[in-house]
């Protein structure tokens, strides 16, 4: 009480705010250790107050601002503020005296100095920067008034440590930044949240989204490092960049502290599919087919598979980013083998060991027919004779069916002719009934489809047969006396013959051939025999046999044995295909007197030879022959015994003509100008003549019209008077030239052109029409009379040739045919 009553009584007398803080301090000891403190004391007027009770607290995060209150409001109206005292564990830090002016009326403790200051509005209290963990205590504000007693509160500074950032690990102790895996799809993945610090102890949870998913409460465990493990099993494809969230909090001043993790997954393929199926494919042709995967990430790899082989293909990603499409072109060329068989598409992942999966196509691969021809199964190929029945069997391989078997031999398509024994059933079987040589050949089977033709190779099949002649026409040779002839036998057999036998018919009789005079040639189914006439009577019929496995020759090959002699002249020569520098020239030939005989043209103008040319038969090209020439052509033929006698006849070459000018064209269109004029006067003038026959059709009465014909002779018509005809029904029309044919021209004039010399026997040329020269009424009308001139001589016909040349008007530059 002395203290207190001498503070008061000299406070005005010491300014010094050290000696009104020792006061202070003093007066506040006293109180506390007065045994009535809990008793409000009155001194000179002012009322004291005990320490308050009640505790206020204040949170603070450290490094940040805390404001202590304390209330200054004085409890009666004419009382004021004289001093506020801040205290830590009865340790004063800071004071506040409104009796000093200016700064010096703030104190601070040392350790407190630049983070604290006081502050009235908008409520009074002090206020602490830079909180510190350290500054964790309880404080005590002092309020001195000037009559009222003295306040006391409590304020309890509660500094939260906040925690560390969370750090997340995998199962193996790696921290992950920002993703974490990749992890397998049906897998499981572990993350672990890792907490260091804090005051109070935080709480740990693992949040996705708003969802928590595990939490560590702050009594759980109390460590300098808390952890928090999160396990997520049978992972889908919804964990595929789902976020998971690991947060630590211990104080609502301040957001959690968080870390956010965004998990990569390897994904299975979903679905595979061929999407393109164009069905059928073709052999040769090149197919394009597309395959399809979904879902797989990364991409999964699509392979193509055949038959256990593995194609190349082309891959194609989608553009589009997370897509999960993968597509693959195959291009490939499909081959026989492949129709039935199972083309695969394959989507597997590499990351995954049992994630393959697969869409398959049944392939239906078109081809050609593929055709073989094959003879019955009890048919004996080597053992097939005339008049056996031969049954041949075609199998066909294709797809689509064959819609048609066709069957050849020797190229010739065979119809279904049971009257000519061959006989079609099913398209794939054929019968031959009664088959003879001439059925034998090759055989094939062509079979088709969509694709084509396929055609089998040729079955060749062998008729067995006796030999026969290889030609029906007896031959005739021309052997000299006492001089070798070589006849030669050709037969045609199968197999071929062993053997020959020849036998000469002459007018001592038959006579069998030694075997040592002629060869025989078995393979090539000849004989050759020599034979060397040496009187008249040696000439005659030689007859030659053969004889195979079928047996001997029925019908023999006859040879006619002649003395050789000069051939005969070539006969009904005509002449065709005449122009302006060549012609053609065929002849018959006559005997060739048994050798081998040449015929040879010449061709002969006014100044020597043009031409001269031989050849084996009577047909010539002759080339070169000069326009608008009068030629001689003398044929005639030769063999080793001597000339045959000429035939002879002329010919005029046409006149070369010119190429047209232009006046000529001109003029030409000026003449068919002229002509369509004419004919329209024509016209014109017919329909008036019409019109004046109208008006005196009236007037009957017979007339004459005179025609001209072959002889110039007069022909009188005469008009009927009928009511009934033509004419009285149509007097337009003038019935100058009713009833009567146009007449043709005057026929050309024949002239004889040459007799062959020296011969017994008038050879002739033969008139026969050319391809460009018709033949009229005049020139029947000469045929005519050339057969009349035929004469009856020891009663049989002989008839009179001559050789003779036409000129017809159709023929430019009068050419001549030899007729």
């Amino acid at each position: 009480m002395l203290v207190v009553l001498l503070a008061r009584k000299y406070n005005k007398m010491y300014s010094e705010v050290c000696v009104q803080r020792t006061l202070i301090a003093f007066l506040l000891l006293a109180v506390t250790n007065s045994p009535s403190a809990t008793l409000n004391t009155v001194i000179s007027g002012v009322v004291t107050s005990p320490v308050a009770a009640t505790v206020t607290r204040v949170p603070a995060i450290v490094g940040g601002e805390a404001d202590l209150p304390c209330d200054i409001r004085p409890p009666m109206h004419n009382d004021s503020l004289l001093l506020v005292v801040w205290y830590r564990d009865d340790n004063p830090v800071y004071s506040y005296d409104t009796r000093v002016p200016g700064p010096s009326a703030h104190w601070v403790e040392e350790n407190y100095i630049g983070r604290t200051h006081w502050h009235n509005t908008p409520t009074a209290g002090l206020r602490m920067l830079e909180v510190q963990a350290r500054d964790r205590a309880i404080y005590r504000c002092r309020v001195d008034f000037h009559v009222s007693p003295t306040r006391n509160y409590k304020i309890a500074l509660d500094v939260i440590e906040l925690p560390s950032k969370p750090a997340v690990f995998d199962e193996f102790g790696k921290e992950i930044s920002g993703t974490a895996g990749p992890y397998h799809e049906g897998g499981e993945f572990k993350l672990v949240c890792s907490v260091k610090g804090g005051f109070p102890t935080p709480r740990i949870q693992w949040l996705q989204g708003d969802t928590v998913l595990a939490t560590l409460s702050a009594g759980e465990y109390s460590a300098p490092t808390r952890t928090l493990p999160l396990v997520i099993r049978n992972a889908t494809r919804a964990h595929l960049a789902a976020t998971y969230t690991c947060t630590a909090d211990n104080t609502l001043l301040a957001p959690p502290q968080k870390t956010t993790i965004k998990i990569d997954l390897f994904l299975k393929p979903l679905s595979v599919e061929i999407i393109s199926r164009e069905q059928p494919l073709s052999v040769g042709r090149k197919s394009e087919l597309w395959c399809k995967t979904t879902g797989a990430r990364p991409p999964a790899v699509v392979t193509w598979w055949l038959a256990g082989k593995k194609l190349d293909a082309m891959t194609k990603e989608s553009g589009i980013q997370d897509a999960n499409e993968t597509e693959s072109l195959l291009t490939w060329m499909p081959s026989k083998e492949n129709n039935g068989q199972v083309l695969t598409c394959r989507a597997e992942h590499p990351k995954f060991n049992h994630s393959i999966i697969e869409s398959k196509l049944p392939l239906n691969v078109y081809y050609m027919p593929e055709s073989t021809i094959h003879l019955g199964a009890k048919m004996n190929p080597n053992d097939i004779e005339e008049g056996d029945d031969v049954y041949f069997g075609c199998k066909v391989d294709a797809n689509p069916p064959a819609y048609k078997v066709v069957w050849e031999h020797n190229g010739v398509l065979l119809q279904h002719n049971p009257a000519n024994g061959v006989i079609v059933t099913g398209n794939t079987n054929l019968a031959l009934r009664n088959v003879s040589r001439l059925q034998a050949g090759r055989y094939t089977c062509t079979a088709s489809n969509v694709e084509g033709d396929g055609k089998s190779p040729h079955l060749h099949m062998q008729v067995v047969y006796r030999p026969l002649c290889s030609k029906k026409e007896r031959k005739i040779i021309g052997a000299a006396l006492q001089e070798p002839t070589t006849v030669v036998c050709e037969v045609d057999a199968f197999p071929p013959p062993d053997t020959f036998e020849w036998t000469l018919n002459n007018s001592a009789g038959s006579i069998k051939v030694d075997p040592d005079r002629f060869t025989v040639e078995a393979k090539e189914g000849k004989s050759l025999l020599t034979y060397t006439p040496v009187s008249d009577v040696d000439y005659g019929t030689l007859a030659c046999k053969a004889t195979n496995l079928a047996g001997q020759q029925v019908t023999p090959c006859v040879y006619t044995l002649l003395p050789a002699t000069r051939p005969d002249p070539p006969t009904n020569c005509t002449v065709y295909n005449l122009t302006d520098d060549s012609l053609d020239l065929l002849c018959l030939p006559g005997y060739e007197g048994g050798l081998h005989c040449v015929y040879v043209v010449e061709v002969w103008a006014a100044e020597g030879l043009v031409v001269n040319a031989s050849n084996g038969g009577a047909l010539w090209n002759l080339r070169r022959l000069g326009a608008s020439r009068q030629l001689r052509i003398i044929v005639y033929a030769a063999n080793a015994r001597g000339r045959s006698e000429h035939v002879t006849f002329t010919v005029e070459t046409a006149l070369r003509l010119s190429p047209r000018t232009e006046p000529q064209e001109a003029w030409e269109v000026n003449w068919a100008v002229g002509v369509f004029l004419g004919a329209a006067l024509t016209v014109a003038l017919i329909l008036c003549l019409a019109l004046i026959a109208t008006r005196i059709r009236h007037r009957s009465r017979d007339y004459e019209v005179t025609l001209p014909t072959l002889k110039n002779q007069k022909v009188i018509v005469q008009k009927r008077n009928s009511p009934q005809t033509a004419d009285d029904k149509n007097p337009d029309l003038i019935p100058l030239s009713k009833g009567v044919a146009e007449a043709p021209p005057d026929p050309p004039l024949y002239s004889a052109i040459a007799q062959p010399k020296n011969s017994s026997s008038a050879h002739s040329l033969q008139r026969t029409q050319t391809p460009v020269t018709p033949i009229s009424s005049h020139a029947h009308y000469t045929d005519m009379q050339n057969d009349s001139g035929r004469s009856m001589i020891n009663g049989a016909m002989r008839s009179h040739r001559e050789i003779v040349t036409t000129r017809t008007p159709l023929l430019a530059a009068h050419q001549e045919s030899c007729v």
